[in-house]
């Protein structure tokens, strides 16, 4: 991880730990360098989770230090998640790594898990929102004191504004549910969501300092609805078909490795005889 607030806690005791790296745009090169070299050699494979809204210098230092390692045993993993869903993800990963999977096909489990996370906000404002498709009677309701607006960002955006009866569309399956409180006081996330999606299970997590930045205020309340049961996780994981990588030997479930990031040869048809 890149930030040590989306390190969420373990859910068990087998649960890997999160390893956290810390100010990578503001370190000295080749302190970086020597960081990821010595994680490298102390486990082999190392997969990074970062946010899509962490500072520019965060992914610019961390293809820099992949390319001087020349290492293909880095990978760099930015889905297009909100803060708090990436940091569940992040999260299942680490509980996966504690089960009899290749590094190959435990970087490449997290683009199938996204699929399964349904994450928003419900926001005070939409008036900064780049994120999620917002109309412009939304904005000119957003103006409006008092105005609240319940937000699905994945994996089909939606956006509503709160009144009585309204919902988002939820997950068909079983999940939890984490919140995150940050500078708004309701209870629509906890009590009126959680009830229309069923969540078997309720935490709160702190606010991650990206969410911020990422939902474009700093008046929301972020949820997130996840599988939370290892062995549902691992069960999806390895339902799926693995390759092999054809360049660098890998396991990975999908077309693109996520290590050496080649994707599979082309293979032109013959052509027919005229």
């Amino acid at each position: 991880m890149t930030s040590a607030d989306m390190a969420l806690p373990a859910h068990d005791e087998r649960t890997v730990p999160a390893v956290v790296l810390q100010e990578l745009d503001r370190e000295p090169l080749e302190r970086s360098l020597a960081g990821m070299q010595a994680l490298v050699e102390q486990y082999g494979h190392v997969i990074v989770v970062c946010s899509q809204a962490a500072p520019r210098g965060v992914e610019q230092r961390l293809r820099t230090v992949r390319s001087l390692l020349e290492s293909d045993r880095i990978a760099l993993f930015r889905p297009e998640l909100p803060p708090l869903g990436l940091a569940v993800l992040a999260r299942q990963l680490r509980q996966l790594a504690s089960c009899d999977l290749s590094p190959g096909v435990l970087a490449s489990a997290g683009r199938l898990l996204t699929h399964y996370i349904h994450a928003g906000a419900l926001l005070g404002s939409v008036t900064r929102l780049d994120r999620v498709p917002v109309g412009l009677k939304s904005h000119a309701k957003s103006w409006v004191p008092g105005s609240q607006f319940g937000v699905l960002a994945h994996p089909t955006p939606q956006l509503v504004r709160i009144g009585p009866g309204a919902t988002l569309t939820g997950p068909e399956f079983g999940t939890s549910m984490l919140v995150a409180q940050g500078q708004l006081q309701s209870d629509w996330v906890s009590a009126t969501l959680a009830r229309a999606w069923n969540a078997q299970g309720l935490r709160e997590a702190v606010l991650p300092a990206e969410s911020t930045a990422w939902w474009g205020t700093a008046k929301l309340i972020e949820f997130c609805a996840f599988l939370p049961d290892l062995s549902v996780l691992y069960q999806l994981v390895t339902s799926v078909r693995q390759n092999s990588c054809h360049w660098c030997g890998i396991d990975v479930i999908g077309d693109r490795c996520v290590f050496c990031s080649a994707t599979p040869p082309v293979h032109e048809q013959p052509a027919r005889a005229g």
